[in-house]
């Protein structure tokens, strides 16, 4: 499959890349990666990595802006399984499109979809496809895909593999990576999060099926300063609270006139309720964006549900 990829890379002149809504290092890594990688190795041709911009990640090389679908553009679509949740507007409009993901199948949408679940991340999909076909490399590339992998793995915690270690370890090694550097830059938080932090652990309300949220209303973002993405940012920071199955964030975000569920896992799988809400991802983390509070009540009553059917099928063992 990567050679046929690579083929239809060859063969456009104009290539547009894309991935999902509300962004992680994963995402943009993958995304960014790939279009320096294809730049370097075809100059003459003109690659755009697309979306929304978000200054938490400003460490990564800029996105680009154009008005409209470049004519006979391919567009492909790094760490996205399903159409809802691609962060372009004029998807449709697309003659040829490609999808390279490491999520589970929901929505077939490109005519040829490179996709592995084993895979860490997009990211470490990326740099073997780069490998496998002898595209350019440098030290920005070898600095987007691992922030991506250290980023979807929580610092190789989750999803990780000898392979996925032995492949990290030939990034710093080949491009002396400054993993010190690396790690500050995307683990660095401002001290507005930092006091956030302290109010959802303060107020996390807790089930006695072991799911856990914390409702983050706009009053208390304008508060504390930050903003409506700041909460599910952080959600990797209560993975180890025992007596929690799931847990979960929830914004409110004025501006988009959305609720935001950042969710996580240690059991249950959480991505198919996640997709009924306009979400997905992976079956232990997933994300899910729902209009008002109605719909947010109904998920947090799913999940807690979730949390009660594995406790009774798989008993009080699971810490």
């Amino acid at each position: 499959m990567f050679e046929k990829i690579y083929e239809r890379i060859k063969e456009n002149d104009i290539i547009v890349i894309a991935r999902h809504i509300g962004v992680d290092p994963d995402a943009l890594g993958s995304q960014i990666a790939l279009k320096l990688s294809i730049l370097g190795t075809f100059p003459n041709k003109k690659v755009y990595a697309v979306g929304t911009r978000s200054a938490r990640y400003n460490y990564f090389p800029r996105l680009d802006r154009f008005e409209g679908m470049p004519e006979d553009a391919l567009l492909i679509v790094t760490d996205t399984p399903d159409i809802k949740r691609i962060d372009i507007s004029d998807f449709d409009r697309y003659p040829e499109v490609i999808k390279m993901d490491h999520h589970p199948f929901i929505d077939k949408f490109g005519e040829l979809e490179y996709i592995n679940t084993s895979s860490s991340s997009a990211s470490e999909i990326v740099l073997k496809f780069i490998q496998e076909n002898n595209m350019y490399m440098d030290e920005d590339i070898a600095k987007c895909l691992f922030w991506g992998m250290i980023s979807d793995t929580n610092r190789f915690l989750f999803s990780t593999n000898a392979n996925t270690l032995r492949t990290v370890a030939d990034l710093i090694e080949d491009y002396t990576l400054d993993i010190e550097d690396l790690y500050r830059d995307l683990l660095i938080r401002p001290i507005s999060e930092i006091r956030l932090q302290g109010y959802i652990s303060t107020n996390m309300k807790v089930t006695d099926n072991g799911f856990a949220y914390v409702i983050i209303t706009d009053d208390i973002i304008k508060e504390y300063g930050v903003d409506a993405s700041s909460a599910g940012n952080m959600v990797n920071s209560f993975n180890n609270i025992e007596g929690i199955l799931v847990w979960t964030t929830i914004s409110e975000d004025t501006k988009n006139n959305i609720i935001k569920f950042n969710i996580r896992s240690r059991g249950p799988h959480i991505n198919s309720i996640a997709e009924r809400y306009n979400g997905g991802g992976h079956l232990l983390a997933s994300g899910a964006r729902v209009p008002n509070m109605e719909e947010a009540n109904k998920l947090i009553h799913d999940l807690d549900e979730a949390c009660r059917e594995y406790l009774e099928k798989e008993g009080q063992e699971w810490n």
